[in-house]
């Protein structure tokens, strides 16, 4: 087939549970221009070194082809950091990763732990004995939109509405050729402003009324960067809501789908629970809840692997193909738990490597550890599941389970 289609074919939903032969088709053939006008990279050096440099652009805004643009909000408003370059970028992300992390906040994630354990508790005590039980729905899901609500001080009532937006932001991320047909740009941003207005509105409260989570902190606390404006606040809290538990979501789903698939190394690690550290490292790379990043181009004319993709062109690093480059990593396709040397892009790398990746890592480990046990001897219901729809943030909808829940 020709690779001028790869994109299409990539973004196809009936190819969305194995992806990874499109992939493999990508990098023998190197960076292709799509029909679109788009450029796809997936081989691992080339990505590699797009994400470590100055000259590729996050802003969609530096596009030169309207056409390639994401949905815009009606009045524009400030983006969050993960849209824009340095030294914005940078600032943004500066002032958000104080309350948040080290070295001003070093033990906010770290006290999560005993709470992310007694969740993760809680939420198996509610399947135990059943014969039957959904991975997504009864474990995966509620786990991380607990977890990034209490830290940010969303009320637990207010979740479900949040999902709602959030699914519809998400499904914007589709790339297929009939998104705007299908009104997901529209949704998308009626989504995203509800759930900004919302948010903002939150923060407001904080002001007058502030409590220990993060809205609190970053209405409140002053650096030498400053604060953020209302505006900024409600980009960046919109941010950190949605990144904060939708790649977890599929983390820890992707993960107990694999632990099926592979029975040897779920015994392996049930058995050695020190070795699931490196084990969720392995699925970040086998696995990755981010395939692709859409939204990059150059910001000059740049030669990747001897094809000169122009300035403003949209350029997708195809991050899952990246992890699976055998000329990286050995026996790319097969899931190693104690693989070493493992520099995946599961959280990308360079400026934008991902802010929350403390967190997930964390949750993560926890949530697979403690569900672990629970695996064996269970069988799927379906095999491969249904998939969510977008190829950007790749999960399984449902991980139907069979058996005796012990």
């Amino acid at each position: 087939m020709s690779p001028e289609t790869l994109l299409q074919r990539i973004t196809d939903y009936a190819h969305r549970a194995d992806p990874y032969p499109l992939y493999a088709e990508l990098r023998e053939n190197g960076v292709t221009r799509q029909a679109d006008g788009s450029y796809l990279v997936g081989t691992y050096d080339e990505i590699a070194a797009l994400l470590h440099d100055p000259r590729v652009s996050s802003d969609s805004r530096n596009r030169a082809d309207p056409a390639t643009l994401p949905p815009v909000r009606r009045q524009e408003q400030p983006k969050a950091f993960i849209g824009l370059d340095d030294p914005e970028h940078d600032r943004l992300r500066r002032i958000t990763m104080r309350p948040f992390g080290p070295p001003h906040s070093p033990g906010r994630i770290d006290a999560l732990r005993a709470e992310i354990a007694r969740i993760c508790d809680d939420l198996v005590a509610g399947f135990r004995d059943k014969d039957r039980f959904d991975v997504v729905e009864d474990f995966a899901y509620p786990l991380p939109v607990t977890v990034i609500g209490r830290l940010l001080g969303v009320p637990h009532q207010d979740m479900p509405r949040l999902r709602g937006w959030t699914n519809d932001i998400i499904a914007s991320l589709d790339l297929t050729a009939d998104r705007s047909a299908a009104g997901h740009g529209d949704a998308s941003v009626d989504a995203g402003e509800a759930m900004e207005e919302y948010l903002g509105d939150l923060a407001e409260r904080r002001r007058s009324d502030p409590s220990d989570d993060m809205l609190s902190a970053l209405v409140h606390e002053s650096g030498p960067d400053g604060r953020l404006t209302p505006q900024e606040l409600r980009a960046t809290a919109r941010l950190l809501l949605i990144a904060g538990h939708e790649t977890t979501v599929n983390l820890i789903s992707n993960g107990a789908l694999t632990f099926l698939r592979y029975p040897d190394a779920l015994r392996l690690l049930r058995e050695n629970p020190e070795l699931m550290p490196g084990a969720v490292e392995e699925l970040l790379r086998y696995e990755p809840p981010v395939q692709l990043l859409p939204q990059r181009s150059p910001l000059a004319d740049i030669e990747v692997a001897g094809v000169t993709v122009p300035e403003g062109a949209p350029l997708i690093l195809v991050l899952a193909a990246g992890n699976r480059d055998p000329l990286r990593f050995e026996n790319p396709d097969r899931f190693e738990p104690t693989r070493a040397d493992n520099q995946h892009f599961g959280f990308g790398s360079g400026v934008h490597n991902c802010f929350g990746a403390p967190l997930a890592r964390l949750e993560a480990r926890i949530a697979l550890t403690t569900l672990l046990p629970h695996l064996e001897g269970l069988h799927l219901s379906q095999d491969p599941p249904p998939y969510r729809r977008s190829p950007v943030l790749r999960g399984p909808r449902h991980v139907g389970v069979e058996g005796v829940v012990g």
